[in-house]
């Protein structure tokens, strides 16, 4: 299989620690270049630097994004409409709004699209919902907790700040438990997404679940975790670190690309997800 010609939008702290080594090792990628709005950063990434995006754009056959989430929702609906395969982080967009505008713009213009639900990715992840297949499940719980809105964390970006842990952790909770029980059908909320909150799922065939996430608490905090039970048996998920995951990322964007599209976790899922944390946040009201 040809490499897949890349371009990355974006030079903050995760696209230096994930995004542009993924692109620059994978032997299923080619590194284009990067556009980023600080040049200064975009150039510590080790890949030509374009001034303009569009520029970007021109040079790769694909494009993947490292921005927040209302950036990626503008500058996604403009890489479509060039032609580009787009591998995109979560949450889709900062709307629910957006997030319909850029998976539109991806339908109408048949792009291939992946999104980076990374702990999907993961052989242990991939393990567990293999389990949960087998023993007829029923229910689950989900606990995502960590201190990213405390003090100086390289991840408490303004959005972050901003809109706390629904719209950042919330796509990877509630993606979990949709893949490992069914289908999310229905969601009510309680809490504050600056604090602590807790969301009830019910799912396509009866069973439910609920999921815990915080991203303000200090102290020992334990691993995000989630366990599902069901008639004839149980599993549990306590994810570890995973050498391979991006270069799964890779070679699976690399095939969906050729391919012509395809892959479960597309735009389409993305904006599923984000009608689900859309619903939350509405029961909840603003932050």
């Amino acid at each position: 299989m040809e490499p897949v010609s890349v371009g990355l939008v974006g030079a903050g702290p995760w696209a230096e620690r994930a995004h542009a080594p993924m692109l620059a090792k994978s032997p299923h990628l080619r590194f284009a270049g990067v556009w980023a709005r600080r040049p200064e950063a975009a150039a510590r990434l080790g890949a030509p630097v374009f001034e303009r995006v569009e520029e970007l754009f021109d040079a790769c056959e694909a494009v993947a994004f490292c921005v927040p989430p209302g950036v990626q929702a503008e500058l996604g609906v403009r890489a479509a409409r060039a032609g580009k395969a787009l591998l995109l982080e979560k949450p889709l967009a900062d709307s629910l709004e957006n997030a319909r505008r850029l998976a539109g713009a991806v339908r109408e213009a048949g792009v291939a699209s992946q999104m980076v639900l990374s702990m999907r990715y993961m052989k242990q992840v991939r393990a567990f919902l293999a389990r949960c297949a087998d023993i007829e499940a029923f229910g689950g719980h989900a606990a995502n907790i960590s201190n990213v809105l405390l003090g100086d964390h390289p991840f408490g970006t303004p959005w972050r700040l901003e809109r706390g842990a629904l719209l950042d952790v919330g796509p990877h909770v509630v993606d979990l438990l949709d893949a490992a029980l069914g289908r999310v059908i229905g969601v009510r909320a309680h809490g504050n997404p600056l604090g602590w909150t807790g969301l009830l799922l019910d799912h396509e065939g009866g069973a439910v679940s609920e999921a815990s996430m915080c991203m303000a608490a200090a102290g020992d905090l334990p691993p995000a975790s989630v366990a599902v039970y069901g008639r004839t048996g149980s599993a549990r998920l306590l994810p570890g670190d995973d050498d391979d995951l991006f270069e799964t990322i890779a070679e699976e964007f690399a095939r969906t690309v050729r391919q012509g599209g395809g892959h479960p976790l597309d735009a389409a899922h993305g904006l599923r997800l984000q009608e689900i944390i859309a619903e939350a946040e509405a029961q909840l009201g603003t932050p």
